[in-house]
């Protein structure tokens, strides 16, 4: 694996757990470090079972295949004692506290760079570790509003909306994990550690990267478009229902017509095309013709996606080269042949739930090296593994650590 020489010291909560889960499918030893009571995302649902217990929360076992398992209270002494002394021999630091929490406590990056030179620390805060609202609190909410990205969803009518679930922290997550990846080469080439600061507001924001090149191009503002594509004030559908559930497709027109003129063929061997047979589609131009005739257009095409099913239409569209697509659930994707053909999908055992679960693999594939998802640990399931075993600390050590609310 392309990782397993390095150790991963995973100090995250919901805002960076995919950092750490990157850099263990990518085969590095991440050990997620959790206060003894277990980390607070354990108390996410959905749970197996809908047991809203800490040790069945199916957002954990999610975010921490593949990782190890310790618990320690780094605000009391000894534990900050036994962080630095993991420190020494660790490769990444990765953290998500208030930009201000460490440095409280006395485990700033500079601190943490003098016990170990060649330490990447990555931090992942609501809006970066400098600037006015470094200290400010978020939610999902917040950082898609702030990020610009609320300003495209939602129905063209009505008040922006954010996408369901959390989707900000994975951008975070995923951004720093490619910052970890690129202070890592610079530490290859010259010994030296960096701290990468990630900003989740930042991360937001480049998911909207696209919007200037749109009005360079088209004089248009991209709005809120629901289940609508926006030109100016004027719509045009690009979800539409069929027998089964949605596809998704758009009106192709001018140079782009190619891509029409098939699907079109099509309605007219199914007698189904009305009055859209003699439209000639390389010389409509959608920025100029009105709503009532984009209205118009969209109803014959409605009508004959309703006769067909999702895996009728992109088969079709398949064979004529159409860009048409299923609208997937998750139960289809379960059962995609894509996906199984790749072995994506992987059923883990929990033996001690007395369940297998079925977990995502990573989306990469190094040549000749599968990556394997191993289960999300329980609660401090490695630390006899990590303090007694490579810290070698006495039995007797570990129950009075224990004892006193340090592990």
């Amino acid at each position: 694996m392309l990782l397993q020489a390095y150790r991963v010291l995973d100090l995250t909560n919901y805002r960076g757990l995919l950092c750490g889960k990157i850099l263990a499918d990518l085969g590095a030893d991440v050990i997620k470090i959790e206060p003894p009571e277990g980390d607070a995302s354990r108390r996410i649902g959905p749970f197996l079972n809908d047991d809203p217990r800490p040790e069945k929360s199916l957002f954990w076992f999610a975010y921490n295949t593949n990782k190890r398992s310790i618990t320690l209270d780094m605000e009391k002494e000894d534990g900050k004692r036994l962080l630095l002394e993991m420190v020494k021999n660790a490769a990444f630091f990765l953290e998500s506290f208030s930009p201000d929490y460490l440095e409280k406590l006395g485990l700033s990056y500079s601190v943490l760079s003098e016990v170990n030179p060649s330490l990447v620390m990555i931090s992942i805060t609501p809006f970066g570790g400098s600037g006015p609202y470094s200290l400010f609190k978020d939610s999902d909410l917040i950082n898609m509003g702030m990020g610009g990205q609320m300003v495209l969803c939602g129905d063209p009518d009505g008040p922006p909306l954010r996408f369901p679930e959390e989707q900000s922290y994975a951008l975070a997550g995923m951004n720093a994990a490619l910052g970890a990846l690129a202070a890592h080469l610079h530490r290859e080439r010259t010994g030296k550690g960096q701290h990468v600061d990630v900003s989740i507001q930042e991360s937001v924001l480049l998911t909207s990267f696209n919007l200037h090149s749109f009005w360079e191009l088209q004089r248009i503002s991209l709005k809120r478009q629901g289940a609508h594509g926006m030109r100016g004030e004027r719509s045009f559908r690009i979800c539409w229902k069929c027998k089964d559930g949605y596809i998704s497709w758009r009106l192709f027109t001018g140079i782009w017509a190619k891509w029409t003129n098939p699907l079109v063929e099509w309605m007219k061997e199914e007698d189904a095309v009305g009055d859209l047979a003699h439209v000639l589609w390389e010389n409509v131009d959608m920025n100029r013709i009105s709503q009532a005739e984009i209205n118009r257009f969209e109803a014959a095409f409605e009508a004959f996606f309703i006769r067909h099913t999702r895996k009728e239409l992109f088969e079709r569209a398949r064979r004529l080269n159409l860009p048409l697509l299923p609208v997937n659930h998750a139960s289809d994707l379960l059962e995609d042949e894509q996906l199984a053909a790749r072995g994506f999908w992987r059923k883990v055992e929990y033996p001690e739930l007395g369940s297998t679960l079925i977990h995502p693999g990573p989306p990469f594939e190094p040549e000749g090296e599968p990556c394997p998802v191993k289960r999300a640990p329980r609660i401090g399931e490695h630390n006899e593994e990590v303090y007694m075993g490579e810290l070698a600390l006495s039995r007797e050590t570990l129950v009075m650590l224990k004892s006193a609310g340090v592990i």
